[in-house]
């Protein structure tokens, strides 16, 4: 029996050209720091930085790839979504720029700000919108240029953040594959443990807070909202967590009682890239062969504010 479910049919990525190792990052900023204490405390091993890149084009970069490989071309776009918490400017908004590069016209295109957890915030949107009949093909982003806004002397944050941009094509049809169910959640009293005061920041993070928070949100999986789908934990075959790093990641899975093989991880290569980590970890996972057809696959996310969420998804 099949229904009408919002289908996963491309993904795509978007990185600057210029990888900043761990010790070139420590050689070029100074830092009291060493490869060995960030990649024993983060998992992170390199991050990809802007020069003369930025937010949209690496949106675009991510769009263009996605649209290739699900086969589609920009003029069947119905809606635009772009989760960002650092666009290029104010307004107009990334995902017009977006619009703009792919050159399709007359559909709604918006930014969305959830941090963190702004690529499970926007898909559950553009589900949501399609369902009330807003179209049946939209184009979902997260792009984040971090790079710009942090203290690059703040050993706390300057060693956690990269650069990068995922999409992902969604389509609306009859199947038995396609998103099963999401939720969003969020809780104000987190404002002061992660922010940037403005849009050209620094960043400011009390890692204490967020660890805990984070672990507890990401490591909670609701089985009983599960079983509304006729799922078990012991189901699902890949989790494709926020990558904030690596301790998170794996408090996270101790907590919820999942394999650690169970999970993909790709923070080691690409940082923290906020809105961007799921659908850059979504394609790594389906360029490497690791994602297959008819996978059952739960994403989850955390972020400033605090914001978190949680989607099931049947590839």
């Amino acid at each position: 029996m099949t229904t009408k479910l919002s289908r996963i049919l491309g993904v795509g990525q978007g990185l600057p050209k210029k990888c900043l190792t761990n010790d070139a990052l420590i050689k070029k900023y100074q830092l009291d720091s060493s490869h060995e204490w960030i990649q024993s405390r983060t998992g992170i091993t390199q991050r990809y930085i802007c020069e003369e890149e930025n937010v949209s084009s690496l949106a675009l970069l991510a769009a263009e790839q996605a649209l290739k490989n699900a086969n589609f071309s920009a003029k069947e776009i119905d809606l635009i979504i772009v989760a960002t918490c650092t666009p290029d400017s104010s307004f107009p908004s990334t995902a017009m720029k977006v619009q703009q590069g792919l050159g399709c016209k007359n559909i709604p295109a918006f930014d969305l700000n959830a941090a963190c957890s702004g690529f499970i915030y926007a898909l559950h949107t553009a589900d949501s919108l399609m369902k009330n009949g807003q179209g049946t093909t939209a184009l979902v982003i997260g792009a984040e240029c971090f790079s710009r806004i942090l203290d690059w002397q703040d050993r706390t944050t300057s060693i956690l953040f990269g650069d990068g941009a995922g999409a992902a094509v969604i389509r609306q049809e009859e199947s038995n594959q396609g998103i099963l169910g999401a939720f969003i959640d969020g809780d104000g009293s987190g404002v002061d443990s992660l922010y940037a005061s403005t849009t050209v920041g620094p960043v400011h993070m009390n890692g204490r807070d967020v660890f805990k928070y984070a672990v507890r949100a990401m490591g909670d999986i609701d089985e009983e909202w599960l079983k509304q789908y006729g799922i078990q934990k012991g189901d699902i075959d890949w989790v494709v967590p926020h990558q904030a790093n690596v301790r998170i990641l794996d408090a996270a899975a101790e907590l919820a009682k999942i394999p650690h093989e169970k999970v993909v991880k790709t923070v080691q290569q690409h940082a923290n890239t906020s809105a961007a980590s799921i659908p850059l970890a979504l394609s790594a996972a389906v360029e490497d062969g690791r994602l297959k057809q008819g996978d059952l696959v739960l994403l989850q996310a955390f972020g400033a504010g605090f914001t978190w969420g949680q989607m099931l998804i049947r590839w």
